[in-house]
C-alpha cells in the first residue's frame, strides 16, 4: 500500500469540469496531486480519475478539453424532481445496501438510452481504454440486485470502460450496466465520494462536487472524519458557493461544463496551503 490516495467523488458534466479545474489550479500553483498512489473514482470522479491515469494529456490539456464543445454527450435533466426522488428513497432505505437495491428497481424500470450508446459515450470521454500501470486506479459501482458496493480495478477483469460506464450510470437517466451478466449502476448511490476506500493511506485528498449526504449515506465530511480518526490525514474539498452558481440546477447539462472548470480553476487558490501541507509534509 502506498502512502497518498486522491478521492474523486460524483457531480455529473459539471463535477468533471470543476474537478479538473481545481486540481489544473492547484498543479500550477505548484501542487500536483495527479501522482497519487491510489486514486477512487465515482461516477464523474471515475471519468476524472482513468484521464489522469491515463497519462495521456497533461492537467493543462485536460482543462482546454472541458472548455471545448461537449460533442458527443447525450444531453439529460438531472433537477429538483430527480433529487427528490432520491432523497424520498434516501428516507425509506434503512442503509446504503438498500437504498443502491431500491435505486436498481428504479434504474431499471425506467427507459433510457441503451447500454451500447451509453458505453460509446463513455468511451469517448477517455484518453486510453486500458487501465493504467501505474498508480492504482479504483472504480466504484453499485450491484442493481443487491445494493452491494463494486469496487472496479485493472486486477478485476473488467473492462475499464464497461467499469466506468457502470459508475456513471445515473438511476432513472442512463441505463444499467451489464457486466458478467450483472447490471450495475452509479457508484454515488453507495456515497458522493466513497472515501473508506482510502482508508489505510496516510495522506487523503477528497474532491467532493456533492458535498451532501443523508440517512445511510454518510456526507464526504464525515468520511474525512472517520479517515481521520483512523490515523489518516485528510483535506477535503468541496464546491465554493461562487461555483455551485456555475454548475446551475442540472448538473448533466454540456453546457455548464465549461462554466464549471472555470470555477474549480478560480478556486483552487483558496486551498492551495492546505493541500500542500498535506501533500509535501
Amino acid at each position: 500500500m502506498g502512502d497518498t490516495a486522491l478521492v474523486l467523488g460524483g457531480g455529473g458534466l459539471t463535477g468533471i469540469g470543476w474537478e479538473i479545474g481545481l486540481l489544473h489550479g492547484l498543479a500550477r500553483a505548484g501542487v500536483d496531486v495527479t501522482g497519487a498512489d491510489l486514486v477512487v473514482g465515482t461516477s464523474a470522479g471515475s471519468v476524472v480519475g482513468a484521464q489522469l491515469t491515463s497519462g495521456v494529456l497533461t492537467l493543462e490539456e485536460l482543462y482546454r478539453r472541458q472548455l471545448a464543445s461537449a460533442k458527443g454527450e447525450i444531453p439529460a435533466t438531472m433537477g429538483p424532481a430527480m433529487f427528490a426522488r432520491y432523497a424520498w428513497g434516501v428516507l425509506r432505505s434503512r442503509d446504503a445496501k438498500a437504498y443502491g437495491v431500491r435505486m436498481g428497481r428504479m434504474a431499471s424500470a425506467v427507459r433510457t438510452v441503451g447500454e451500447e450508446d451509453r458505453r460509446e459515450v463513455i468511451a469517448q470521454r477517455l484518453l486510453s481504454h486500458d487501465w493504467p500501470e501505474g498508480p492504482r486506479l479504483v472504480v466504484t459501482a453499485v450491484d442493481a440486485a443487491t445494493g452491494e458496493l463494486a469496487a472496479f480495478d485493472r486486477d478485476s477483469g473488467v473492462g475499464l470502460v464497461d467499469a466506468v460506464s457502470a459508475s456513471c450510470a445515473v438511476p432513472g437517466v442512463w441505463p444499467p450496466i451489464t457486466i458478467d451478466g450483472r447490471r450495475y449502476i452509479d457508484g454515488g448511490v453507495h456515497s458522493s465520494a466513497n472515501a473508506a476506500l482510502a482508508a489505510g493511506y496516510a495522506k487523503v485528498l477528497i474532491v467532493a462536487p456533492i458535498a451532501l449526504g443523508g440517512g445511510p449515506l454518510p456526507t464526504p465530511r464525515a468520511q474525512a472524519a472517520r479517515l481521520t480518526a483512523a490515523g489518516s490525514k485528510c483535506v477535503l474539498i468541496t464546491p465554493s458557493r461562487e461555483a455551485r452558481r456555475t454548475f446551475g440546477r442540472n448538473v448533466l447539462d454540456p453546457a455548464r461544463r465549461a462554466p464549471a472548470a472555470r470555477s474549480g480553476l478560480a478556486q483552487a487558490a483558496a486551498h492551495v496551503a492546505e493541500v500542500r501541507r498535506l501533500w509535501q509534509d
